[in-house]
């Protein structure tokens, strides 16, 4: 099973499609904020210096990132394929990644770009922050991280274009849930058929 990437602006549904993955195939995943937390969690060396740039409002370095997910990624089961849910979310990052991968004689995979449009974004975002009482989540803070996510990375899509391992699943007739998994399911399948 390849390797996948999954992309898109924040509330894309990235963790859903993540876990429906994880299900079907049975293939590991590393989220990037899990990761992190765990590492800082269990007192790593790592864990200590990205804690370090944390507690000064500092961005983790790309190479530090890198390290933390090729520790993870040498501890996921060989052959099964990895979902890496938010990285890379620069180009920098995603040429660490690649590197990082051929390493191991691995490659990138596939990336699935999930497409929504930036209204039914808001929307979720605003009905998750509700739910799960997470005050940082109000119409300003997400506008601002949409901001991010085009100007920074966004960009990105592109680089995987011409890598010639970006996928599209775009959400644009409203279908369900089960509808856009079904989508993200044809996609993997035709790639590694």
């Amino acid at each position: 099973m390849k390797n996948i990437i999954i992309f898109g602006a924040p509330g894309s549904g990235k963790g859903t499609y993540s876990e429906a993955i994880m299900e079907k195939y049975g293939m590991g995943h590393i989220s990037t904020g899990d990761v992190l937390r765990a590492e800082i969690k269990q007192g790593t060396q790592l864990g200590k210096i990205a804690q370090g740039y944390i507690d000064q409002g500092q961005l983790i370095p790309d190479e530090l990132m890198v390290n933390i997910l090729a520790k993870v990624y040498d501890e996921m089961p060989a052959g099964k394929g990895v979902i890496f849910d938010g990285f890379p979310r620069t180009i920098p990052q995603a040429e660490a990644l690649k590197k990082m991968l051929a390493e191991r004689g691995h490659e990138m995979g596939m990336m699935i770009e999930l497409v929504v449009t930036e209204d039914i974004l808001l929307m979720r975002l605003l009905r998750r922050a509700i739910e799960q009482g997470r005050a940082d989540d109000n119409e300003e803070t997400i506008r601002k991280r949409f901001n991010v996510y085009h100007t920074q990375t966004a960009p990105l899509a592109e680089w995987f274009e011409k890598e010639g391992i970006r996928h599209i699943v775009s959400w644009e007739e409203h279908p369900s849930k089960e509808e856009m998994i079904a989508r993200v399911f044809q996609v993997i399948e035709e790639e590694n058929a």
